[in-house]
This record gives C-alpha cells, sequence and structure tokens, in this order.
C-alpha cells in the first residue's frame, strides 16, 4: 500500500485524535502567553502582588502550565490521542513503536497549526501586554551572552531528556501509569521555575514554532526545534536498548487508541 494511501486512511479514521493534539498546543499555547503576561507584565495586579521577585513569578506561570498539562492528560481528549502535545514526545514514542508512522506524521502536523493557530491569536487579543520586553511575545530565545546558544542548547536537550525518561518510567509501570500526567506536569513547573532563565524553557518544537511565527522573531530557533527531537528520540532509543531482553513488562498502547 503507498504510504499516500496509508496517510489518507489514517486521516479518515484518526481526525479527531489529531484535532485533539492541535487543541492541546492551542490550550498550552494560550494558557502560557496568558500566564506570563498575568504573572510577568509590570501593570499586572497578580505581579505586583507577587513583588520584584522574578522566581516567584516563576513558581506561579509553572503552577498555571504544570497544572493545565496534567488535566489535559487526564482529560477524556488527552487519554484519546496520548496527550503528546509535543513533536519531541511523539517521535519519542514512534521510536518505540508506540504510534504508527502516518499517524506521527499527522501528529506533529497537527501540533504546529494548533501551535501557529493559538501564536498569532494571542498576540492579536494580548497586543500590546504581550509585546512587552519583560515577556516579549512569549518567545524562548538563548541568553544574549558568549556561548549563550551553547548553554541553551545543553539545557533543552537536558530536560527534554529527563521529560522523557519520566514518561518512559512511569508509563513501563503498572503502578506508575495513573501518574504520569501529574508527573509531566509536574516536570514542566520545576523546569520553568529553575530552567527557564537559561532557555526560556521550551522542549517544544511546535509550542517555539507557533510563538516565534506570531513575534515575526525566532533567534535561536533551530537549537529548540533539533535540542529536544534530538534529546528525546535519543532518549527512547536508549531506553528501548535497555529493555531490549527483559521482561516486557507494561507495554503502552498503540496510539492513537481507537478504544477511547
Amino acid at each position: 500500500m503507498a504510504f499516500a494511501t496509508r496517510l489518507l486512511q489514517a486521516l479518515r479514521h484518526h481526525w479527531r485524535h489529531y484535532l485533539t493534539e492541535a487543541g492541546g498546543l492551542m490550550a498550552f499555547l494560550t494558557v502560557s502567553s496568558t500566564a506570563a503576561v498575568l504573572f510577568h507584565h509590570p501593570d499586572s495586579a497578580v505581579a505586583r502582588a507577587l513583588g520584584p521577585h522574578e522566581w516567584m513569578q516563576r513558581v506561579g506561570v509553572g503552577l498555571v502550565v504544570g497544572g493545565l498539562i496534567a488535566a489535559l492528560a487526564y482529560s477524556p481528549w488527552g487519554k484519546r490521542s496520548g496527550a503528546h502535545f509535543n513533536p519531541a514526545v511523539t517521535l519519542g514514542f514512534w521510536q518505540l513503536g508506540h504510534i504508527r508512522t502516518a499517524d506521527a506524521l499527522w501528529y506533529g502536523l497537527a501540533q504546529v497549526a494548533g501551535a501557529l493557530a493559538a501564536g498569532f491569536g494571542m498576540r492579536w487579543l494580548l497586543a500590546p501586554w504581550l509585546g512587552h520586553h519583560l515577556i516579549h511575545y512569549n518567545t524562548t530565545e538563548p541568553l544574549d551572552a558568549p556561548h549563550g546558544w551553547a548553554l541553551a542548547l545543553g539545557a533543552e536537550m537536558l530536560i527534554s531528556a529527563v521529560l522523557m525518561l519520566g514518561l518512559l518510567w512511569a508509563l513501563h509501570s503498572p503502578t506508575r501509569k495513573k501518574w504520569a500526567g501529574a508527573l509531566a506536569g509536574g516536570l514542566l513547573a520545576v523546569f520553568i521555575v529553575v530552567e527557564s532563565p537559561l532557555s526560556g524553557m521550551s522542549l517544544n518544537p511546535a509550542r517555539t514554532v507557533g510563538a516565534a511565527a506570531a513575534a515575526g522573531r525566532g533567534p535561536g530557533l533551530w537549537l529548540y526545534v533539533v535540542g529536544p527531537l534530538l534529546a528525546m528520540w535519543a532518549t527512547a532509543e536508549a531506553f528501548r536498548r535497555w529493555r531490549a531482553g527483559r521482561p516486557v513488562g507494561e507495554r503502552p498502547p498503540v496510539y492513537p487508541d481507537p478504544t477511547a
């Protein structure tokens, strides 16, 4: 069967799952952009209440975004698609055989489309607050310093690898599997608080592309695409090799899940 035919058949049968992935990215970028304005803009009552402590503002953003990701993962829609909401996560699961090639391609396209729609939509809705220099349209950029790009690339690869490893550790255990959504949300919250000063904390190529396209600027955009994709793919492959010859144990379903 020609691959184009498989793509069309996948679209015909699983388009609802792809819409879920697009909607997840739209929700993620919409909520994170709104939270950035609320917690960082100097005219925001929330930012003024927290005072000049930037780490407190990051804690606020982290709690909101982490809570959103956990809620999406446990929602009926998230359970239907597997709640990837990230092309790098999809690539890692594809490497492990947990998602078919045609579905993985549609997932990636849907995720980028959702991020682009949310990026331009939030620029229109939140202008001019989103363009403030403390928020810069919710884009992720490397530090303006010598070797800032290398620091950002290394940081993005590290947090991407940690997230993928955490997901695989949880999803391949019958006892830990139910905590995978909470783990993902908690890790994102921690990354926002701890790692975002180094790279802006993306670990999601679609999220970064959507914000950068809407802002009309994307310095170092390549590292926010290559870093997470490479790190999550390599982590998944290392996990596959480590498990080779070991008892299979719990195996996540192949997504999209037709029973969800």
